[in-house]
């Protein structure tokens, strides 16, 4: 993310696949590295979905995240809302702000 935080992403394989792990904010699994990027893909939408209808999520015993998470989860919801692909974004694919629409 140009000129902004974005969240660290770990590969770690497991005995089924692999887990891909956008680190303080939430994780995907698969048998493939695709199909793990898909699930942390579906995960983080699901955490957008939700901060954007319920306000700021707490995490038991952990509390709300940063706001550097909380901005990251923002823009990943700004970039769907105008209709651009989130993955790449979410991956770490993208250093260059999203054009406007």
């Amino acid at each position: 993310m140009a000129g902004g935080w974005a969240p660290e992403l770990r590969v770690h394989e497991t005995g089924t696949g692999c887990r891909l792990t956008l680190v303080g904010v939430t994780y995907g699994n698969g048998p493939t590295l695709q199909e793990a990027a898909d699930d942390l893909v579906v995960r983080v939408l699901n955490l957008v979905l939700g901060l954007r209808s319920s306000g700021i999520p707490g995490r038991p015993g952990l509390g709300a995240p940063g706001p550097e998470v909380l901005d990251f989860l923002w823009e990943v919801g700004d970039r769907a809302a105008r209709g651009h692909d989130v993955r790449p974004f979410i991956l770490g694919l993208v250093e260059e702000p999203d054009p406007a629409p």
